[in-house]
């Protein structure tokens, strides 16, 4: 057991190391020897979890997900809601998620495989924009998969624009406001009145998701909001 637990360890701490590199330098000027040195493991150690820069990429990219659902919601909307700010408020305070979605944006990763993040979210936007029609919550001419696709590219959007601007200092508001001018187009006006799209939802679902699953604290601890970035000089 000891052994495993090790084992899990050097997978996590090389993953940390391998998150923090691919977001401040980007996917293609990123080396295994900066991971490696990083991370302060031995090269075979590196090499037994993750073969290539590539399988160290593809290990951020899926440790950003949290592994636990959004409870379930009476509301599908409040919980397809609940889905999206819960992810604006881990990429606004967990590197990892942050490591992933830069490597997701990054156009310069030839060789990488960077739709599987966008494919999940489609994925898991249709499930619940199909629960929230089946009961009666959306429009009449809502298509799913449609609507999935906007919000999964819109968010994308808005999470580069804020950390261009401010190192996602005002993400929950930004996600907060496209949300309150997309759904009105997709839900059923009074199932709308009833859904939380404020600002400061996506750390109450943080904080329900810990209450009910402690573990959570260990395996995702709550790292701090990054610091804005510098003025420009002059």
């Amino acid at each position: 057991m000891a052994k495993q637990e090790r084992a899990v360890r050097t997978r996590h701490a090389i993953l940390s190391s391998a998150a923090r590199i691919f977001e401040e330098r980007g996917y293609q000027a990123a080396t295994v020897s900066e991971i490696l040195a990083s991370a302060k493991v031995t090269k075979g150690a590196l090499y037994f979890h993750f073969p290539s820069k590539e399988h160290l990429a593809e290990g951020v990219l899926h440790a950003q997900d949290l592994g636990v659902p959004v409870p379930d919601r009476a509301c599908k909307v409040q919980q397809m809601v609940d889905t999206v700010v819960l992810h604006a408020h881990r990429l606004q305070t967990d590197p990892m998620v942050r490591a992933g979605v830069r490597l997701s944006l990054d156009q310069q990763a030839q060789g990488l495989d960077r739709s599987g993040p966008f494919l999940r979210w489609s994925e898991v936007g249709i499930e619940l924009l199909d629960k929230a029609k089946a009961q009666g919550e959306l429009l009449p001419h809502v298509v799913s998969a449609e609507t999935a696709d906007v919000l999964v590219g819109s968010f994308a959007g808005v999470q580069a624009m804020s950390q261009a601007l401010c190192n996602y200092q005002d993400l929950p508001p930004r996600v907060s406001a496209l949300l309150r001018h997309v759904l009105p187009s997709v839900v059923v006006p009074s199932v709308l009145a009833s859904v939380d799209l404020t600002a400061t939802r996506g750390a109450a679902v943080y904080a329900e998701l810990q209450a009910l699953h402690p573990e959570l604290q260990a395996l995702h601890p709550q790292p701090q909001t990054p610091p804005p970035q510098p003025a420009p000089a002059g």
